[in-house]
C-alpha cells in the first residue's frame, strides 16, 4: 500500500506518495534530499493542500529534534538567550518550553501547528507577533550550491506571510532555526487588540507568560485553530487567504484597516468573506468554512482536494465580484492550483 499524504496533513488531504522517507537526524535527511528525483520536503503537514494525484517522487518527513540554549540557566539578568531549534521540532512545543523557561517572545504564536523549520519560510505571525521579530539566523541546505548555508534575519527577505525562502521553492531546505529571545516572566509588549481585551491590558502593556499562552490558547481554540481530533472544525490547513494589501482608498467601508506603508493598508480577509456573502459554515456536503472561522477552509470528513479547490474558488471569485479585491492563498499547493 503506498503511503497517502492525506495521513500527514492537517487538512487530511491528499493522494499517494511515490516514496516517503523520515528523516530523524540531519544526517538522514541530507541524504534523502540527494535524489534527481522530485522532492516534497513535509513537516508538520499544516500549510500543505496537496492534490488528489498526490506526489509522484520523494516525500521527505523531516522528523529531525532538539531545542539547544547559549545559557546553561535561566538567569534574567543575562538579558537575553539564543535558542537553535531542529527543522522537526514540533513549532508549539518550542513555544511551550519557552514559556516554562521564561524565554520570551513567542508566547503570542501559542496552538500554531507544524514544524519549526516550516515558520520562516513563511514568516508565521499571529496576535501580534511573527517569527521575524525573534529570528537571529536560519540554517538550510541549498539544494542549488549543493551545501550548508546560514542566513541572517537581515538576508532572510521577510515580509507579511513571505520570505526568501518562499520566493525560491524547493531550493532552500531548513535544516535548524536560531531564535534571539529575551528573558523574564512577562511576554513581549501585547501589539494585538483581540488578545489584549482577553488578559484585561491596555495595548502595549505586559502580562505574564503563562497567562499570555493561556489566553491565546482559548481564542485560538475558539476559532477552530488549534488542532482537535474530534473537531472538524480544525481539520484545515488554518488560514487559508492571507490578508490582503490594498491602495488605502480600495478598502470597503467599515472594513478593518491596518496602516502597511506607502499610501497601502492592510484589509481582513475574512471580514470580506463574511460581508460577501461566506459566513461561518458555508458549503455543502464534505467541505466547507469553519462554524467558527470563515477564513478557514475545511474537510468535513472524506473530502477530496478537488472538492476544496472547488469551494476556495467560489470565495475568492466571490470576494472579488465583490468588493474587486482578489484574495491569494496561505497554503502552499501541491500538485493543483487555485
Amino acid at each position: 500500500m503506498p503511503d497517502l499524504l492525506r495521513d500527514h496533513t492537517t487538512l487530511r488531504l491528499g493522494g499517494p506518495a511515490g516514496e516517503l522517507v523520515v528523516a530523524i537526524t540531519e544526517e538522514e535527511l541530507l541524504t534523502a534530499l540527494d535524489t534527481d528525483r522530485p522532492v516534497l520536503v513535509l513537516g508538520g503537514g499544516s500549510n500543505l493542500v496537496v492534490a488528489d494525484e498526490g506526489f509522484d517522487g520523494r516525500v521527505v518527513k523531516v522528523a529531525t529534534t532538539g531545542i539547544s540554549a547559549d545559557v546553561e540557566d535561566d538567569d534574567p539578568t543575562c538579558g537575553g538567550v539564543l535558542v537553535t531549534v531542529a527543522a522537526g521540532e514540533s513549532w508549539d512545543h518550542l513555544v511551550e518550553v519557552a514559556v516554562e523557561r521564561g524565554w520570551v517572545g513567542v508566547e503570542a504564536l501559542s496552538g500554531i501547528p507544524g514544524s519549526v523549520g516550516a515558520t520562516p519560510v513563511q514568516n508565521v505571525g499571529a496576535y501580534g507577533q511573527e517569527v521575524s521579530q525573534t529570528i537571529a539566523s536560519v540554517r538550510v541546505w541549498d539544494r542549488v550550491l549543493r551545501g550548508v548555508r546560514t542566513f541572517a534575519n537581515a538576508d532572510c527577505g521577510f515580509g507579511y506571510r513571505h520570505s526568501r525562502f518562499k520566493a525560491d521553492p524547493g531550493r532552500h531546505v531548513v535544516l535548524s532555526v536560531t531564535f534571539q529571545l529575551g528573558q523574564g516572566t512577562l511576554g513581549a509588549p501585547v501589539q494585538y487588540a483581540e488578545l489584549a481585551r482577553a488578559l484585561g491590558v491596555e495595548l502595549g502593556r505586559r502580562a505574564p507568560l503563562r497567562e499570555v499562552r493561556e489566553a491565546v490558547l482559548a481564542l485560538r481554540g475558539g476559532k477552530g485553530m488549534v488542532l482537535d481530533d474530534a473537531d472538524p472544525d480544525t481539520w484545515s490547513a488554518g488560514s487559508f487567504f492571507t490578508n490582503p494589501v490594498v491602495p488605502a482608498d480600495r478598502v470597503p467601508d467599515g472594513a478593518p484597516a491596518w496602516p502597511a506603508g506607502d499610501g497601502l493598508v492592510k484589509t481582513s480577509a475574512a471580514w470580506l468573506i463574511d460581508h460577501a456573502g461566506f459566513g461561518k459554515g458555508y458549503g455543502a456536503g464534505r467541505v466547507s468554512l469553519s462554524t467558527k472561522h470563515a477564513l478557514a477552509l475545511t474537510n468535513r470528513g472524506g473530502a477530496t482536494t478537488a472538492e476544496l479547490l472547488d469551494l476556495a474558488r467560489e470565495v475568492r471569485d466571490g470576494v472579488e465580484a465583490a468588493y474587486g479585491i482578489r484574495l491569494v492563498n496561505e497554503p502552499v499547493l501541491v500538485g493543483c492550483e487555485l
